[in-house]
């Protein structure tokens, strides 16, 4: 069954970006001049899904008046012969359908994708998490969805991570399969460094089977009271098989500010109309002046 649906859980409250998120979303901070969830929407339109399903929260506006038509501000450039502008703000409201689902209180990823499970029925979906933006030739859920249609059965991104930030991260245990292809064994999330079974940690891309709603809705909320999608995960592992990819391409963890700054540089130097100024620009630092 073709994946035509992609879920973005965007309810977290940004706490790592503080105070920039306390009255903005964090998905909507710029990435170079593109918000960082617009990334993500055209990485899963780049795969060929067609409807996008937005999990939000109290002051995420935002996010749904950026994919929504601005008349006064194509009203606006129209008035002023700005054509460039005008296609590429007409482009955004036009990209596909969005709907949107308020999670009420940030409850855990688990939770999040269980408020889709009426608009996803009985469907694999996607799910694509903002924080993780990955520039690759072949888009990173295309990849997974390729190896869902050949195994017909959940995939998870996975990538390899040094042992000392593995405690960051959910990590499974794998059975390789072909090569950057593992059944999964088992998962954990969160482990020490020295308890983790694999050196290869879940990244935020997921093709998922409806049963993980069933899974979910079993799933107990761990001690913070959230429901993580990794214990959904292990309980719908004992009656599926699940797979890990490894995908081919660069991630850039912007839910952090040292990978959010690793990201800006990067995307900016790759850009035609910046990147030989811009370069330029760095070469031309002294870095000693800015130690403090």
């Amino acid at each position: 069954m073709k994946i035509k649906k992609a879920v973005f859980p965007v309810a977290g409250l940004g706490t790592r970006f503080l105070p920039a998120t306390k009255a903005s979303p964090k998905e909507m901070m710029p990435l170079v001049d593109k918000p960082l969830i617009q990334y993500v929407v055209e990485e899963a339109i780049d795969a060929g899904i067609e409807e996008m399903i937005m999990i939000t929260g109290r002051g995420k506006n935002a996010i749904e008046d950026h994919f929504d038509i601005s008349f006064e501000l194509e009203h606006t450039l129209k008035g002023k012969n700005n054509n460039k502008l005008l296609e590429e703000v007409q482009r955004i409201s036009n990209l596909v359908d969005f709907w949107y689902i308020r999670q009420k209180e940030p409850l855990g990823l688990g939770h999040a994708i269980l408020r889709t499970k009426d608009l996803i029925g009985d469907e694999p979906f996607a799910v694509l998490l903002g924080d993780d933006i990955i520039h690759s030739n072949v888009p990173a859920i295309k990849q997974l969805i390729q190896v869902y249609e050949k195994y017909n059965a959940s995939v998870i991104a996975v990538e390899k991570v040094d042992k000392k930030e593995i405690s960051s991260y959910g990590v499974i245990a794998p059975k390789e399969i072909e090569d950057r292809v593992y059944q999964i064994m088992d998962m954990v999330e969160k482990p020490p460094p020295s308890e983790a079974p694999s050196d290869l940690a879940i990244i935020g891309r997921y093709i998922l089977t409806p049963q993980i709603f069933e899974a979910l809705e079993k799933t107990d909320a761990d001690k913070s009271g959230e429901i993580q999608l990794t214990n959904g995960l292990r309980r719908l592992l004992k009656h599926q098989v699940i797979y890990a990819h490894q995908f081919e391409g660069k991630r850039y963890d912007a839910g952090n500010k040292l990978g959010f700054l690793k990201a800006t540089v990067e995307f900016a130097l790759r850009r035609p109309d910046l990147g030989k100024d811009f370069r330029e620009y760095l070469r031309s630092l002294r870095v000693d002046e800015f130690m403090s």
